[in-house]
Formats: C-alpha cells, structure tokens, sequence
C-alpha cells in the first residue's frame, strides 16, 4: 500500500530528541519549546508564538481568548475540518456558514458580508488543501464592521497570500502539527499573534490559568494544552527544512498535473490564482459529473490496487451532530455538498518517491479508463 501520507524524518530530528533525553528536558518546561515558538513567529511574521498540544485545541484557545461566547456568531465555511466548528459551539456559539469556492475549493468570500448581522463577532478564515483563502476582502469586512479574524492556518504553513505568510492575517491565528502537515510534531498546534495581551491569554489558557505567586489557587478555569519539549524538539528539526518541503510539496503537485491532467473526468486542483501559487498540501481532484460513481467507491477502487486515499471534508451543515443540536436546518450549500461528494485526495506525504507517483497515476488513469474514460 502506497500510503496516503508518510512524513520526512531525516534532518535534525534525532539529535535534538537525544538532547531532550540526556537532558531530561522532557516536559512542557524544556528550551526547545520557546525556540520553537519564537522560529515559528518568525516565520510567518509574527511577534508571537504559543505552542500547543494539537491544531483542535489551538482553535479551542483562539476563540475563549477572543472572549467570544454564547449567542456571538462566527462566519466560517462550511467545508472544513468539524474542530472549527466544535471549537465554536463548545463555547455557545453560533457558527454561520457560508459555501465553498468551486475552483479554489476555500469558503466563498463573496457570501461573507450577506451573512452579517448585529451579533457577528468574528470571521473564521480557514485555507484549505493548498490554495489560501482571498484575503483582502476578508479584511475590508472585518475592518469595516469591527469583526475579529481567526485565521486557520494548520494546512498553509509556508504558502503566502501576495507575498505574506498565510497565519499573519488578523487578530490570531492557528496551526497543526499532524504528520500530514508540512511540519509535524506527532501530534502538535501552535497560535501566532501579534497583540501581546491575546498571546497572555493563550498561555494562561493552554496551562489551567495558574497564578503567578499562587500557584493552585484559581480565579477561572483553563485547560492543560502543553506541548512537550519533545514535540518542540521535532517540529524546530522539521520546521529547518520549511522551504525545501514546500518546494518539495510543489514537484510533486506539478508532476501529478502533468499525468493527469488529460484524463477525461477529473477536475484537478488549480495551480494558481492571482495572488498565490498552489503549495500541494495534499493533492485533490474532483470527480466531474459524468463519472458514474463517486468518490467513496473511487477510493475503495484505489485501495485495492494498493494505493492510499482520504475523503475530502464533509460540510458543517450535513455533520449528524450538529443536526442532533438543531443546528443548520433546511441550509444546503450545494458546492460544498458536490466537493464532499466527488472529491478525494491521492498520496502526498512528504516522503512520496516519483516511482510511488507514477504508480498513483497509473492506477487513477485506469480507475477511469474501467469506465471506459
């Protein structure tokens, strides 16, 4: 099985998790997790930098820090991971979704300002599988209505927006370590912001809101989201190799479109727009209308020629608990609905060899040739 994602571990990795061993430094107290923070900030141009212990709960942090509660709403798209959306209905909000772009696949700025009411609190940008979310007009809205921004940024670490880092847009922003994720940690999240008094917040959140002086006694309630020196130490040694990743990350993108993109059937990701390059997170397709089954029988096709495959998002709106809460009645968002459906992506791990390409394109050109395309 050729799998859907596969990390690179071949840098600095093993001697900075021997230094956290001979040390003892093990724990969420070790050096390397501020020295993460700080490269992580620098990075993508931002003063500051929290880790945590995964993408979910940085979320999870960005919206209590934000002090949004019950009743506010937050416009996000309804394709997405469910932690954006969980991240706000814990916290009794009210997520307010809008559809997805049919050729970038992000949510659809142009919907944005229709969903605005009295009781919007924030806009919830979330750049997914490789292209960033239109940005400006995100902003303009947020600067013109006295909205905040929670930028998602777990799948665009390296990729920008006109020439500026994804993760250094609006008020904070979040991103994940996970092994699919251009850097990883195992498990792993970081916030980046540059209000120092939000970056306070996120660390007295993330470690139970002890006190300086007195230490167990409490004035509110915070969560144990540490990282680990460990997981820092991994992600320092990752995070080195940043910009070789991500041109690694576009060969392969361009190698598959090169194979693939005659193929009757198929809509491929977009290369570019006009303000980003495609940085390949995963590589995506869609299956066009006349393919006569969908994307869950294509991938169980795949997976029995041994190659690896992951379902694209499925919306907010259609998510059973959600609708257990009531939420999203009688909304459809057909785009959304139609990417879930037909949508899938083929391996793009890192560690992906060309033979392992060549492989994967072999066995998508035959999976629509059965069909006689």
């Amino acid at each position: 099985m050729i799998p859907v994602n596969e990390p690179l571990l071949n840098g600095n990795e093993r001697k900075y998790l021997n230094e956290c061993v001979d040390t003892g430094w093990i724990s969420s107290e070790g050096p390397f997790i501020h020295r993460f923070e700080e490269n992580m900030a620098t990075a993508v141009g931002r003063r500051q930098g929290i880790a945590v212990c995964n993408g979910t709960v940085a979320l999870e942090a960005a919206v209590a820090a934000l002090e949004l509660g019950p009743g506010d709403e937050v416009i996000m798209p309804t394709l997405t991971i469910i932690s954006c959306a969980a991240a706000l209905v814990r916290r009794g909000c009210i997520p307010v979704l809008v559809d997805s772009d049919p050729v970038t696949w992000n949510m659809d700025v142009t919907q944005v300002e229709a969903r605005i009411t009295s009781r919007t609190r924030a806009i919830m940008a979330v750049h997914i599988y490789g292209l960033p979310v239109d940005m400006d007009p995100v902003l303009e809205l947020a600067d013109r209505f006295g909205l905040k921004i929670i930028e998602d940024a777990a799948e665009a670490l390296g990729q920008t927006y006109k020439g500026r880092p994804c993760g250094s847009f609006g008020d904070i922003s979040t991103f994940s370590f996970y092994p699919n994720k251009h850097v990883t940690t195992g498990e792993g999240g970081m916030l980046l912001t540059d209000n120092d008094r939000l970056a306070e917040r996120c660390r007295s959140l993330r470690n139970l809101c002890f006190q300086t002086g007195k230490r167990f006694v409490h004035e509110e309630l915070g969560y144990n989201f540490r990282m680990t020196n460990l997981q820092a130490a991994l992600g320092l040694a990752q995070l080195e190799r940043l910009s070789e990743f991500v041109a690694r990350k576009r060969r392969m993108g361009e190698r598959y479109t090169e194979r693939l993109q005659r193929v009757e059937g198929l809509e491929l990701m977009l290369p570019r727009t006009e303000y980003a390059g495609n940085i390949y997170w995963v590589y995506g397709m869609v299956l066009k209308d006349v393919v006569p089954f969908d994307a869950e029988e294509a991938m169980k096709r795949l997976g029995q020629h041994g190659i690896g495959t992951r379902p694209f998002f499925w919306p907010m709106h259609e998510q059973p608990v959600f609708t257990k809460m009531g939420l999203f009645t009688g909304e459809h968002y057909p785009v959304a609905e139609r990417l879930a459906r037909r949508g899938f992506y083929i391996p793009s791990g890192l560690a992906l060899t060309d033979a392992q390409i060549e492989e994967v394109t072999a066995g998508v050109k035959e999976l629509l040739k059965e069909e006689g395309r």
